[in-house]
């Protein structure tokens, strides 16, 4: 089916949906209205050819700038599938080989534990079972940080690891880090160049950035959305991963991910040509489990349908099926954005939902919504279940702040004065964070990212809370002083307060020590 004309609508720029998705608009701008997102855009390939490419809504609250199928957005984590593709290519030139031990190519790369470091592989680089725990690391990238994409890999070597090597499945972007600086090494160009030379070119996506620094004006790039403090939908600042843009830094329109997912399902092929990006071997390599993960109950009973029979991480692809479909997917989430990118090989269907809010129930509700439609199924209110799934994550947090309000000792003081807890502490893989007293205030700054600067407010004996300024975080923490047996601060420990903060604030991975004036 070929792509079908655009014409204006309202303020959208709107496209006639084919036979079979005319129920789109109806549930696309439910999912807008459920989950407050300003602006959605969703492309469908079956068979080679786009079945549907356009936008819904704006691409800034506030503002008549329309969504459409070239809005750019910050497509995150689905990022991780063309760094698994760029080291494919390389791998197909005969320049490496995903069995390739990381010290081969990068001698001086270290993690917490020598037999690791010995034994680690590309392909370990991509498949989330390093023993590294969820997020561990993320702190310092996310949010920007100064340091460079190299110091990011070489701070490694502090990073705890959590659990054994190869042993289970955690989530992990800093091992992406890596595999850029492979690629950089490999083949001798900048990962920005060979993206853009060997993949992004290739494929024909011309509008497609490396990050939010290669944005160029003119581009029609959508701006992130978040309630701050859970509640307020305002615009958050753009953030960019100069220094682990493999692991999710790339911006991209359902047009050019419509290019992209054709050139997946066809298995490498380029378009216009008998030119591919690999073979079959790899893709099947790519598409194949290396790190199983346990299938969990869906979070209410309307989100039954869609429980796998199995999952699994391959190589930069999330890996389950649905409704006797094998399912070949991945989510980004970014500050203001999240998106999903599913592929149904047996079908040759793909789908691309990106967003303008952080909340992923938007994209999975139409995802799977479009899955029915296309695969012929049964049709099922996905908005209405994970409306709901959504309510139990919040009525989940606000339990447990209760728990934690139940369990504070109410009318207690800090041990000591203000002034000492006010010092720097010392974090052996993420730097300095430090103390400040300012008036009857304390202020905490993370010496490295600028975006992470707020107030201690008291909570109990000698646990406060840092507040931050900029409050589209959603990231508050509890910072715990421990004292040493003469009454002074030795050390700190935090973690999050609330269970719907992103788990990249890894701030429980923190051992804090005080350093000496």
């Amino acid at each position: 089916m070929a792509v079908l004309a655009s014409m204006a609508m309202g303020n959208v720029m709107a496209q006639a949906l084919p036979a079979g998705l005319q129920a789109l608009d109806a549930t696309v701008e439910q999912v807008r209205g459920q989950f407050q997102v300003p602006g959605i855009a969703v492309a469908v390939v079956k068979d080679g050819q786009v079945v549907m490419a356009r936008g819904w809504g704006v691409r800034e609250q506030g503002k008549p700038a329309p969504v459409d199928a070239d809005t750019l957005f910050a497509i995150a984590s689905n990022t991780k599938a063309m760094t698994a593709t760029a080291l494919s290519v390389l791998a197909q030139e005969g320049k490496l080989s995903l069995d390739d031990k990381v010290i081969d190519h990068l001698p001086w790369f270290r993690m917490g534990d020598a037999y690791v470091t010995r034994e680690m592989t590309l392909r370990d680089l991509l498949v989330h079972r390093s023993g590294l725990g969820l997020g561990a690391g993320d702190l310092l990238f996310w949010p920007t940080t100064d340091y460079s994409t190299r110091e990011v890999v070489q701070r490694l070597a502090n990073v705890p690891l959590s659990g054994g090597f190869r042993e289970r499945y955690a989530y992990d972007n800093i091992l992406y880090g890596v595999a850029q600086l492979v690629i950089e090494e490999v083949s001798g160009q900048s990962f920005a160049d060979f993206l853009q030379q060997r993949i992004f070119t290739p494929a024909g996506m011309a509008g497609t950035r490396f990050n939010a620094d290669h944005l160029q004006r003119g581009d029609k790039a959508a701006v992130g959305h978040a309630l701050y403090d859970w509640k307020d939908l305002r615009t958050v600042a753009p953030l960019t991963w100069h220094n682990n843009s493999a692991a999710g830094g790339v911006y991209s329109s359902v047009n050019d991910m419509a290019r992209w997912m054709n050139v997946q399902l066809a298995g490498g092929r380029l378009p216009g040509g008998d030119a591919r990006l690999f073979d079959d071997k790899r893709q099947q390599q790519m598409w194949s489990v290396v790190t199983p993960q346990a299938v969990a109950e869906p979070a209410v009973p309307e989100l039954a349908p869609m429980k796998p029979n199995f999952a699994g991480y391959g190589e930069g692809w999330s890996l389950s099926d649905y409704r006797g479909q094998k399912l070949v997917w991945h989510t980004g989430g970014w500050p203001g954005m999240v998106s999903r990118v599913t592929l149904v090989p047996e079908q040759k269907l793909g789908i691309v939902v990106l967003t303008n809010q952080e909340v992923g129930a938007a994209f999975n509700a139409i995802t799977y919504s479009v899955l029915d439609a296309m695969l012929g199924a049964p049709a099922h209110d996905w908005v209405d279940a994970y409306a709901k799934a959504v309510a139990k994550g919040r009525s989940n947090a606000d339990e447990q702040w209760d728990k934690h309000v139940a369990a504070r000792v109410a009318g207690s003081t800090p041990s000591l004065a203000l002034a000492g807890y006010a010092a720097t502490y010392r974090d052996r893989w993420y730097g300095d964070v430090i103390v400040q007293q300012q008036g009857d205030a304390l202020r905490l700054r993370f010496s490295r990212t600028p975006m992470l600067v707020g107030t201690l407010e008291h909570w109990q004996h000698d646990t406060f809370i840092v507040r931050w300024d900029d409050r589209s975080l959603n990231a508050d923490a509890f910072v715990n002083f421990a004292l040493d047996v003469d009454g002074k601060v030795s050390s700190a420990r935090m973690q999050a307060v609330s269970s719907l903060t992103d788990f990249s604030f890894d701030f429980q991975d923190l051992d804090l020590r005080r350093q000496q004036p």
